[in-house]
């Protein structure tokens, strides 16, 4: 595929802010050697970038990351893509929303995930950031679209960005890249803080309405109004 002077320009900013978002991850101990990965949709084209396939974070660099149509297919980049990149693919195709995708095996969320049990909303943080508790999505297998499919359906009935697939680990989505990376980072320290209050007793559910309230304020009066943290 030859792609169009403005697809390229495009393509080429979303290399260096993929590669430099992947920083993110193990600067926030979301992940372990090779693991986890950050994909960007290309605005205006069937297109993603996403990270190439087993190479360490420190050896990443714009020019490693690999370009893949919405099929999951290279069309950019001398490596093989993420073994993420099928589900990841299934993703944009189906949430027109969706404008990065983000996996984790960040350690208290996979916990969570581990037991197929969902994170409940019993901190205004959780009702903050995923609107109710973050959902489970059921185990599926890695290499085809099968983890992608749980995750649209799982999502689809929930306003998380963020999914545990069960047995696997944490997805997360969102308009962009960025934003999906701090639903990530979220994420763990919601489960690690929930699984501390665990330790001590019964954790007291936030309630429904208090639920809507705080989360209908954090994304539509919290921050500043260009960008909000």
């Amino acid at each position: 595929m030859t792609l169009t002077q403005d697809v390229a320009r495009t393509v080429a900013g979303l290399r260096d802010d993929v590669c430099a978002l992947h920083a993110e991850l193990p600067r926030y101990g979301l992940v372990a050697w090779t693991a986890g990965n950050v994909s960007a949709r290309v605005p205006g084209a069937e297109l993603l970038v996403i990270k190439p396939s087993g190479v360490r974070y420190e050896d990443l660099t714009p020019q490693s990351m690999v370009v893949c149509d919405l099929d999951g297919t290279v069309v950019e980049g001398d490596h093989a893509p993420s073994s993420d990149t099928a589900a990841q693919a299934y993703v944009y195709r189906h949430r027109a929303d969706v404008g990065g995708v983000v996996h984790t095996h960040s350690p208290y969320a996979t916990a969570w995930a581990a037991r197929a049990e969902p994170v409940p909303c019993v901190l205004t943080m959780c009702a903050d950031e995923f609107g109710g508790d973050i959902p489970v999505g059921p185990f599926a297998m890695i290499g085809d679209d099968s983890i992608g499919r749980g995750i649209v359906e799982t999502l689809a009935g929930s306003r998380s960005p963020a999914v545990l697939m069960q047995n696997h680990g944490v997805f997360a989505v969102g308009p962009t890249a960025r934003d999906a990376v701090k639903a990530a980072v979220m994420c763990e320290d919601v489960a690690r803080t929930t699984h501390l209050a665990r330790q001590l007793g019964a954790p007291v559910p936030v309630s429904e309405a208090d639920t809507d309230r705080l989360f209908e304020r954090y994304q539509h009066v919290y921050g500043q109004q260009e960008e909000r943290s």
